[in-house]
């Protein structure tokens, strides 16, 4: 039985997806081996937990917060993470699979993607400035009127973004990715 406040606790190869945890609040928590597919983790807080290779398949996150927690070897494919609760969000990904997912309008300043997949995913009016990512692969993921300041991307991979379109002073790129930046020109890069 799980705890409506659950403080200091690991967690390891339980199935969530069979638990309901709508509601209820997690801080300073582990999930090891968790599944969380189909979970509903509407209006769920997580407070300074981690997740470690965890999957997250189809769950629901109507008003979550997700506050300092960090994902790593976590399966995250198509999690629309707008619906989340803005308050004090903040999330960091390492080797993480978050292809498809939804970013529109979320403050993600400082947030690490580090060795993550994120293919085909939505930026649009993020706040991403100062972010990292860091051996990356972004290929076709959206970047749409973005804040993307000060971010790192000298070893992201197959992204595409707009100059004109994004906020990118300061921004730090690698010479061998400007392709990225002049796609929608058309132009021969050699």
């Amino acid at each position: 039985m799980i705890e409506k406040y659950t403080q200091n606790k690991t967690f390891k190869q339980l199935d969530f997806s069979e638990i309901q945890i709508s509601g209820y609040e997690f801080d300073d928590c582990q999930f090891i081996n968790c599944n969380f597919s189909d979970c509903d983790m509407s209006s769920t807080d997580f407070m300074d937990c981690k997740f470690d290779s965890c999957n997250f398949m189809m769950a629901k996150t109507l008003n979550t917060g997700f506050k300092e927690v960090s994902f790593k070897g976590c399966k995250l494919v198509g999690i629309d993470f707008s619906y989340c609760n803005n308050f004090l969000f903040q999330v960091d990904f390492d080797s993480c699979q978050l292809d498809y997912a939804i970013f529109t309008k979320k403050n993600m300043k400082k947030t690490r993607f580090v060795n993550c997949s994120v293919k085909e995913a939505d930026f649009s009016r993020t706040n991403l400035m100062e972010a990292v990512f860091e051996d990356t692969d972004l290929s076709d993921s959206l970047f749409s009127n973005s804040n993307l300041e000060k971010s790192d991307f000298r070893t992201a991979s197959n992204f595409t973004i707009d100059p004109e379109n994004n906020r990118i002073k300061g921004a730090i790129f690698s010479a061998y990715a400007l392709s990225g930046l002049l796609r929608k020109y058309a132009i021969k890069i050699e």
